[in-house]
């Protein structure tokens, strides 16, 4: 369980590295381009605040992957794993469902940073899954 585990905390730690960094270089405002209201004044588009709120899955996502890497319980992997793969569902809703993206498809969200979160959304929870199913498989070790 201990290679297993150490694993499925570097896993988390990159993907959730990458999921706080990549939105910030593929969100509109990084290239530029804001929302221009009736008065003059400017804000920031729809991806711009998904991006913000992807830290917010990032930073727990990097905990549990560091508390996997101290690990040797079955239990406490498979729940962190649980947990993990809820927090990459929140991943994969935030462009998807929740915030969302620009309404213009030819955007740098749409085209690269969208794609990319349901991406490492998907990995993530495929690795939280295989967490799950490997800790219901090992023998206790501490």
């Amino acid at each position: 369980m201990k290679t297993t585990n150490l694993v499925l905390g570097v896993i988390f730690i990159a993907l959730a590295i990458a999921i706080g960094v990549v939105p910030h270089f593929t969100d509109c405002q990084s290239q530029g381009m804001l929302s221009v209201l009736a008065n003059g004044n400017k804000v920031p588009m729809k991806c711009h605040w998904t991006g913000v709120a992807e830290i917010g899955s990032a930073i727990p996502l990097a905990g549990i992957g560091m508390m996997l890497l101290f690990n040797r319980r079955k239990q406490v992997t498979g729940y962190l794993s649980l947990t993990a793969l809820l927090i990459f569902g929140v991943v994969l809703a935030l462009p998807n469902v929740l915030i969302g993206t620009c309404q213009t498809l030819v955007h740098t969200c749409n085209t690269t940073m969208k794609p990319a979160l349901d991406v490492l959304g998907a990995l993530g929870i495929v690795a939280s899954a295989a967490g799950i199913v490997m800790s219901l498989r090992a023998k206790d070790q501490a």
